[in-house]
Formats: C-alpha cells, sequence, structure tokens
C-alpha cells in the first residue's frame, strides 16, 4: 500500500507513535510519505520506502494569520496524486482530519482517510465550543477512526455523541529499542551502590501533576535511600525547581532537561511515577514496562489499559501522593515481588503491545476501507 502520514512532528505521544508506526509499516514493505510542516524527530537516519514531504504555509498581508490547515490539505493533495496514495493516516484530529477530509474531496473518494484518536485533540480541544463541531466533523467524514485506548473510544463518543464505530488500537513500542538493558556503568553516575533511582519523564505541565511526583519522592526517600531523575520542559518546572529547595531535596533530585532518546534513561531507573490527573493512553509507562521497570501511577484515562494493577505495576486514585508512596517503597522493599512485576511487564508488552502486533491491526483498517468495507472488532 502507499499511505500517507501527518502527525505533529515534535516530541510527544502522537508523533512518536505516528513515526514509529511509519518506520515499522515501510520495514513491512508499504510505501510510506511524511506529510508535515517539519522532519519527524524520530525519523532519523534514511529508511527505505519512507519520503518525506515539507508543507510550509505562506505568508500575505491579506491573512492575520498563515493558513496552515489549507496548506496541509493542499499538500496532502499534490502527495497522494503525485504518488498515487491509497490513503492518507492522520494523527490527531485537529487540524490534520480536517485537512486530510478536504484533500479527499479535492483528489476523489479513491483516496480514503483514517483518523488515530490520541488524546488532547478530543479531552482538551474537544471542550473548546469553537472546536466541537470542526472535530466532530472530521471524525464522521474519516473512513476509519481509531483511538488509542478504549477509555478514549468510549469518551470521544460520550463528548460529541457519535454512533460511528471507534476502534480501539493500542499504542506500541519498538522493543528492539526498549529492553531491559544493562547501564550499571551509567548508575554509578547518578546514584550511590545502595540506592534506588525513581523517574519522572513528561512536559511539566499541571495534568501531568509533577508536584505530585515530589511529594511521592520526598515520602520515598524518608524510608529508602534513593534520588530522582526528571527529564523534560513545561510551564511547571519553575514550581518544581522551587518546591524541590524548599524540601532540602536539591542535592537528590537530578534534572536532565529535554532528551530526544530517552531508552537508555529509563533502563538506568527502578520505577516510574506517572500521577497524572489525565492520560488517555501513558505511553512512557509502557515504555517503561518495556525495559523492565514498574510504574506507580494514577489509575486516570487508559492507564488502567496499560499497567495491570498489582502485576506489573501499582494503581491510585490520582492525587493520592501517600498511597503511591506507599507502593513504591512496596516495591523497593521487595526484591522478589519487584522482579516479578519487572519480568510481567516485559511479558505484556510482547503479548500485547508488540510493534507487528499493532501493524497488523493499522493494516485490516487499511485493508478494510480500501475495500470499502465497514465495522470490525475491538479484539
Amino acid at each position: 500500500m502507499r499511505i500517507g502520514i501527518t502527525c505533529y512532528p515534535t516530541h510527544g505521544g502522537s508523533g512518536v507513535v505516528a513515526t514509529e508506526l511509519g518506520k515499522l509499516l515501510a520495514e513491512r514493505g508499504h510505501e510510506i510519505h511524511f506529510i508535515t510542516y517539519d522532519m519527524p524527530f524520530r525519523l532519523g537516519r534514511f529508511h527505505q520506502n519512507i519520503r518525506y514531504h515539507g508543507v510550509e504555509a505562506n505568508r500575505y498581508a491579506v491573512f492575520k494569520y498563515p493558513p496552515y490547515d489549507l496548506a496541509l490539505a493542499s499538500r496532502m493533495a499534490q502527495v497522494a496524486k503525485a504518488h498515487q496514495l491509497d490513503l492518507l493516516h492522520v494523527h490527531y484530529a485537529v487540524p490534520h482530519a480536517i485537512a486530510a477530509v478536504l484533500a479527499k474531496q479535492m483528489i476523489g473518494d479513491q483516496l480514503k482517510v483514517v483518523t488515530t484518536l490520541h488524546g488532547t485533540d478530543i479531552t482538551v480541544l474537544g471542550e473548546d465550543p469553537s472546536l466541537r463541531d470542526v472535530i466532530c466533523f472530521g471524525i464522521q467524514k474519516s473512513d476509519a477512526v481509531t483511538a488509542v485506548s478504549e477509555s478514549l473510544a468510549k469518551q470521544t463518543r460520550d463528548l460529541f455523541c457519535v454512533d460511528r464505530h471507534i476502534e480501539r488500537i493500542y499504542n506500541f513500542v519498538d522493543t528492539r529499542v526498549y529492553y531491559p538493558r544493562d547501564v550499571s556503568y551509567l548508575r554509578s553516575k547518578y546514584i550511590d551502590p545502595d540506592e534506588k533511582l525513581l523517574l519522572h519523564i513528561s512536559n511539566f505541565r499541571p495534568v501531568k501533576r509533577p508536584e505530585d511526583v515530589i511529594a511521592i519522592f520526598a515520602r520515598v526517600q524518608e524510608k529508602i535511600p534513593c534520588r530522582l531523575l526528571l527529564v523534560g520542559e513545561g510551564p511547571e518546572m519553575p514550581k518544581i525547581i522551587e518546591r524541590v529547595e524548599e524540601l532540602g531535596l536539591t542535592s537528590k533530585v537530578i534534572f536532565l532537561g529535554k532528551q530526544d532518546e530517552v531508552s537508555q534513561l529509563i533502563s538506568l531507573a527502578d520505577l516510574l511515577l506517572l500521577p497524572s490527573e489525565k492520560e488517555s493512553f501513558g505511553l512512557v509507562a509502557l515504555e517503561a514496562m518495556a525495559c523492565g521497570v514498574p510504574a506507580i501511577s494514577s489509575n486516570a484515562g487508559g492507564l488502567p489499559e496499560v499497567i495491570e494493577h498489582g502485576r506489573t505495576g501499582f494503581l491510585s486514585e490520582a492525587g493520592d501522593v501517600e498511597g503511591m508512596a506507599q507502593y513504591a517503597i512496596c516495591l523497593l522493599q521487595d526484591d522478589s515481588l519487584y522482579q516479578a512485576f519487572a519480568q510481567a511487564g516485559i511479558e505484556r508488552v510482547k503479548t500485547t503491545f508488540s510493534g507487528e502486533q499493532i501493524a497488523a491491526q493499522y493494516e485490516a483498517v487499511y485493508d478494510r476501507v480500501i475495500r470499502n468495507k465497514t465495522g470490525g472488532s475491538h479484539e
């Protein structure tokens, strides 16, 4: 198949998954065309069967803002026509689904549109009255719609009152990149031999509840020698730095800022802390599981679909820092329990979230829409 993929090319779960999916589909023999305003940061080196097509929104004096959505639709149509694409797979409802629907109208019904919903396009933008109708339009006019968790699929149906089929296809990780590594030589750079290392990776926005991360760590380090590794940047970071200083934890918290490649950093850790208020899937929890690192998490959104409570990690209500701290202490003090959790997480990734399995599910969706079939299973 000849497939166009549009995503946000910068850091973020939707762009990561879309790029990794494109690379995997190219390995499986499909011709992949990325159509975005910049090279996806995970694309990197040359890949056979992959091409990149940039989108540039021209600035004219008559426009107050550059019309990116129109430029994207036009570029999608150009690429689809020039390379005879079978379908456009767009990640994120706005503006990507809307642009793809417009491109289809320009090209003809032979060009199909598959839209994957990742979370904030529904949970945040969907609550904006000025965008509700256009998001609903993009969903209804797509030939197929997928969501990265059952929780997100249900939330979409409830919020937009759509009765169309939304197929749940989970995110995945490339186990050739995310796997348990021997990084003892690196751990010695961050912690002493008798210490444990806790990890938090996010965009440090309020919805991620990074202050809860500090509160959990403060409780854990009172019982167990440990340090906290913080990866990422965001608007809450100044508050976090201030809170760390207030608690006298400056020497125990390591700030690494934004990092492109996190697989080795995850392998450094003993536990991942993910106390988010909202999380449509929780890709970082899946990446941690693949590396043999259990997660202590909230039970928000799609996280219970990723983390099996009491088997691959522990879940608590969002805001329950005391409960999360106790779960962390429980795991870190019991080596046999910890090893059981770590191994169960690795196995769960292989059986439920493998790249080959997820790619095959998307291929089935593509085949169905190209053949003008509808419906499908959530299995």
